[in-house]
């Protein structure tokens, strides 16, 4: 046993490999109580007397159409396809059901032609749709969606190998807190904003204890990232009040005011999850990749101070922030392109297009998280260069780094003395340099790292 502590016990990859179950564990706790704490008094997807079950159309009948004259120019033309399926789910599974495919001359892009063989999804309200108790409401797409989740995987597995592993199952968990916790506790009435906070603080710590381990690296990636996160907040809560925001961005904010269920969800505390979780991914993004970026610039170049690393870290983040800033404001065109391109047709002006609460909204969300991660950069980069510089932290950094499994915490750990040369220079950026001297030796010198020397190495030598 004596032997198993001092093999195992003290040596870093076990430390790392107790941390990695730890956060595992409490993690599925935490989502596994939560859950049940805010889904006690919530009904959600059971509707009553209606059913929609996945079915695979097995016979093609016959088709009725019908048309009448809305007024002397126009006709209306109603088209009912009739066909049987077999029920693949729910409670009439392997039952064979008459449904109808109802389309008219009015649908812009009406649905693709049924075949024999289709997956589709069938809807079944207790009320018969011509001679049909089922009727047709789309095709059955999420198998294709499946295989591509499947070949992400796969490609995350083969080219992360366990840091893919890692970024899977955080990425599972980041998922769980926002459709089993955070949406569960909007819909039974609890305050968004509370739950906002809680679900980011949540997603910011598992995500980087699973995939960093208990670090300085994962440490100076939490705190930048709360940081950032947090001055996204107070901008959304500043100009929520500001620009006296009511909530109602679409149509779907106004069904949520008619929710039978009696709760009330304050529509403005939604905008505010919205921009808050939103900013969240890209400034966790940037705080992690700067402080992997001075990580390794740290434990190739030691000697840098923590003015040069700083200064590092503020050039790399100077980079990341000017591709990040396009990727926001990209995302979130991409993701209402219809509806811009609908209220540029029926706006009068472009002043009044940018002022409808819908594009307001979209711009605070590009213009918050932009501006979040700007501020992230030089806090995440001034703690960075602050611990990775600190002597107590290099030598845990050391420690960390022995890929012996017998590490022994008592034995002697020798520190390198200022005095003590590095073949890494003081200045990482220092360009190689070859001189005819080091050309003209026969025989190579290991000191001189292949014939190519740092800026006062030549000197040392001729000392």
């Amino acid at each position: 046993m004596a032997e198993f502590k001092k093999k195992y016990r003290t040596t870093p990859k076990f430390r790392t490999f107790i941390v990695w179950i730890c956060t595992v564990l409490i993690s599925l706790i935490l989502i596994i109580a939560a859950n049940k704490i805010v889904t006690k008094d919530l009904n959600i997807l059971h509707a009553e007397d209606a059913y929609a079950e996945k079915a695979k159309i097995t016979s093609i009948e016959n088709t009725e159409s019908s048309s009448y004259s809305l007024s002397e120019d126009v006709e209306y033309q109603d088209d009912r396809l009739y066909f049987k399926a077999r029920i693949l789910t729910g409670e009439f599974k392997g039952q064979e059901v008459l449904g109808a495919q109802t389309s008219d001359n009015y649908t812009l892009d009406p649905d693709q032609p049924l075949s024999v063989g289709d997956k589709v999804i069938l809807y079944n309200y207790g009320a018969k749709e011509g001679e049909a108790d089922w009727v047709f409401g789309g095709f059955y797409r999420l198998d294709g969606m499946i295989r591509l989740g499947l070949l992400f995987c796969a490609a995350l597995l083969f080219f992360g190998h366990w840091k893919g592993l890692n970024t899977l199952i955080s990425l599972a968990f980041t998922c769980m807190a926002v459709f089993m916790v955070f949406v569960p506790s909007v819909l039974a009435g609890y305050n968004v904003y509370v739950m906002t906070c809680l679900t980011c603080v949540y997603v910011i710590i598992m995500t980087l204890l699973i995939t960093s381990g208990a670090t300085e690296k994962a440490l100076t990636t939490i705190l930048g990232c709360t940081f950032g996160v947090a001055v996204a907040a107070i901008l959304e809560l500043f100009l929520e009040h500001a620009l006296r925001l009511t909530g109602i961005i679409d149509e779907h904010s106004i069904y949520l005011g008619y929710l039978d269920s009696g709760v009330v969800i304050d529509l403005k505390s939604l905008i505010f999850g919205m921009i808050v979780i939103g900013a969240m991914g890209a400034v966790m993004d940037v705080a992690m990749d700067i402080s992997s970026a001075l990580h390794e610039l740290h434990y190739r170049a030691p000697d840098l101070t923590f003015r040069e690393l700083y200064q590092s870290g503020i050039t790399i983040g100077r980079d990341v922030m000017g591709t990040m800033a396009n990727t926001l404001v990209l995302a979130y065109i991409g993701s209402s392109l219809c509806t811009i391109l609908l209220l540029i047709t029926y706006s009068s002006s472009l002043r009044e297009l940018l002022n409808r609460e819908n594009i307001i909204v979209e711009l605070m969300q590009a213009l918050i998280g932009s501006s979040a991660i700007l501020l992230t950069m030089p806090l995440t980069s001034a703690i960075c260069s602050f611990l990775y510089t600190n002597k107590s932290f290099l030598k845990l950094e050391k420690n960390a780094q022995d890929p012996s499994n017998d590490f022994d915490p008592d034995a002697p750990v020798t520190v390198l003395e200022p005095e003590h040369k590095s073949i890494i220079p003081k200045d990482p950026f220092t360009v190689l340099k070859k001189t005819d001297l080091l050309k003209s030796k026969k025989k190579k010198d290991s000191s001189a790292f292949n014939g190519y020397y740092y800026e006062g190495q030549k000197q040392d030598e001729e000392k």
